[in-house]
């Protein structure tokens, strides 16, 4: 097939923190030492920001070295934390706040600010072009051009197929976009990153990647429950077959962002992560702030947690990875931004280095040596010293790892002589559904627990109805003989969207994939026990659209 093709110096693939911070950091040292390169940034979502969820609570350092004068310059960095809150929930009722002097130091929030991660991509996105920087919303790209072992560049997704991948009337082929080095910079489970790290063996010698999916919800709360500035974080309840944690943070404009994070490692297949966050907002804690408060946005989202001892390799022939399509959050932070940002910027020093070495013009810009830089910066610092954070919460759960975490933060700022490993990737974690308990969920009140179709209104999610499933099934018949028979299908629960329903015919029962509901958050792609799932990018542009998240 002809593509068009389009070719650049330098191509970004994600306009998340990561990417607009490799962009901008590109354009900078590109313009001081008049290179001249063209860089291009492609977005799958509608515009920049749609399709970014986090909590956030952002740490500026790296933004401070990004763009120093940031504070002038209309940011909607604007509220600072005043105070920090962290509770251990025993029950549905009750809870203990965790004095800060048995808290990990790296928990506490003094400089930090609470941010729309989305406004703050849609504002770096502006900053970007105005440094001359070309960005492309509504560009999936499908797959990575690989050419005698080198990356070229991306092909973006055919437009206009209907869901039997026969061209419509509207039908576009997608573009090749070529360049001498792409830098991918897609986010969690990044499914071109996905392939790459396995066609090029970059995790070799490395732990599993492990993850969590975060949920979050933007409130309007009336003005007298209202404390700008403060950061909430709570452990324990309702999470007793996960490991996890829940947040609450007093945003401007009256706003709250509350959000649950439950690890998907967890072994009982009828757990149900979206009626776990339900439920916890009826613990007197949230309840009292939300209390006549009015639900605004929802959203899901995986988070890659493993971090240190389960980060890949970044670098391949003439492309680099970065952020979390490696897994760069710092977990005993709680925070990935200001660490994504870092690492794209980092291979953008990469690259002009590598220009500025190189002698042959027309040869791909080399992405060798790319590690030894990464892990000479204070990125790598920060992951070395949190390496054991997730893991022992994972291992011995809310109270002893978190006992162990405040004495190797605190006491030994990360340097315990002490390595935890998890080799069990996370879809293998769980046990069949006949040795496991049922959960019952309370039903949603529609005050401060809801289902999950009217949630999926809420984060504006639309796909074009007659178009290929990106949800792809490499066997339509293990949901049925394998996964219902031994898990209950858990599909039906860890989705957060209502993607995925058992349903009968004449034929018995099958499972059906409403692809349509789908808000990316890649958490089939990740749990599914015979990793038969596979995400894939839909049509440019598809998907949920983010305000304010």
């Amino acid at each position: 097939m002809e593509r068009e093709q389009m070719v650049f110096d330098v191509l970004i693939v994600g306009a998340g923190p990561s990417g607009l911070a490799c962009a901008i950091k590109l354009a900078q040292l590109s313009n001081a030492k008049q290179l001249d390169l063209s860089i291009c940034v492609i977005e799958k979502g509608s515009e920049v920001g749609a399709h970014i969820l986090s909590g956030a609570v952002f740490e500026p350092s790296a933004l401070n070295e990004l763009l120093p004068q940031w504070q002038s310059m209309d940011s909607p960095i604007t509220t600072q934390v005043k105070e920090d809150f962290i509770y251990l929930c025993r029950n549905e009722l009750s809870a203990i706040k965790i004095p800060n002097l048995f808290v990990p130091k790296t928990m506490m929030n003094h400089g930090n600010y609470i941010v729309s991660m989305g406004n703050v991509c849609r504002w770096l996105a502006e900053q970007a072009e105005g440094l001359g920087v070309e960005i492309f919303p509504g560009f999936a790209a499908a797959s990575a051009i690989i050419e005698e072992g080198v990356v070229r560049g991306v092909v973006t997704g055919d437009m206009g197929l209907d869901e039997n991948n026969q061209a419509k009337d509207s039908y576009m082929p997608g573009m090749e976009l070529r360049a001498k080095q792409t830098i991918f910079a897609e986010g969690c489970r990044g499914h071109i990153g996905k392939q790459l790290i396995s066609r090029f063996k970059l995790d070799e010698g490395v732990d599993p990647q492990h993850y969590a999916i975060g949920f979050k919800e933007v409130w309007d709360i009336p003005p007298e429950q209202h404390n700008l500035g403060r950061v909430v974080h709570g452990a324990g309840w309702p999470l007793s077959d996960a490991t996890g944690g829940s947040y609450m943070y007093h945003a401007d404009n009256n706003q709250i962002y509350i959000g649950l994070i439950v690890d998907l490692n967890y072994k009982n297949p009828h757990l149900n992560p979206f009626a776990e966050f339900q439920k916890m907002k009826h613990h007197p804690i949230f309840a009292s702030v939300l209390e006549g408060g009015s639900r605004v946005s929802y959203g899901a989202r995986a988070i890659a947690k493993g971090g240190l001892h389960s980060l890949p390799k970044t670098t391949m022939p003439g492309a680099m990875l970065v952020g979390c399509d490696v897994g760069t959050l710092n977990g005993a932070k709680i925070k990935g931004n200001h660490t994504a940002m870092k690492s794209g910027m980092l291979a953008a020093e990469h690259v002009i280095e590598s220009i500025l070495n190189k002698t042959d013009a027309d040869h791909e810009y080399s992405s060798e040596n790319f590690d030894k830089k990464l892990q000479a910066s204070w990125l790598y610092k920060e992951l070395k010293s949190a390496r054991n954070f997730s893991a022992a919460i994972h291992k011995w759960g809310n109270t002893l790892g978190g006992a162990f975490n405040t004495i190797d933060q605190n006491i030994f700022s990360g340097s315990l002589p002490l390595d935890l490993h998890e080799p069990q990737a996370d879809y293998k974690a769980l046990q069949l559904a006949k040795d496991a308990y049922k959960i019952e969920y309370p039903r949603p009140d529609n005050k401060l627990s809801f289902d999950r179709l009217s949630s999926v209104f809420l984060s504006n999610t639309n796909h074009e109805e007659d178009q290929p499933s990106h949800l792809v099934l490499a066997s339509k018949s293990i949901p049925i003989t394998r996964h219902l028979a031994d898990y209950d299908e858990p599909a039906q629960r860890y989705c957060p969207a209502g993607v995925y329903e058992i349903m009968e015919d004449d034929n018995g029962p099958f499972l059906q994939v409403n692809s349509q509901n789908c808000i990316h958050c890649k958490t089939c792609d990740i749990k599914d026990p015979s990793q038969n799932i596979t995400w894939v990018t839909p049509e440019g542009g598809g998907g949920p659209n983010y305000p304010n998240m």
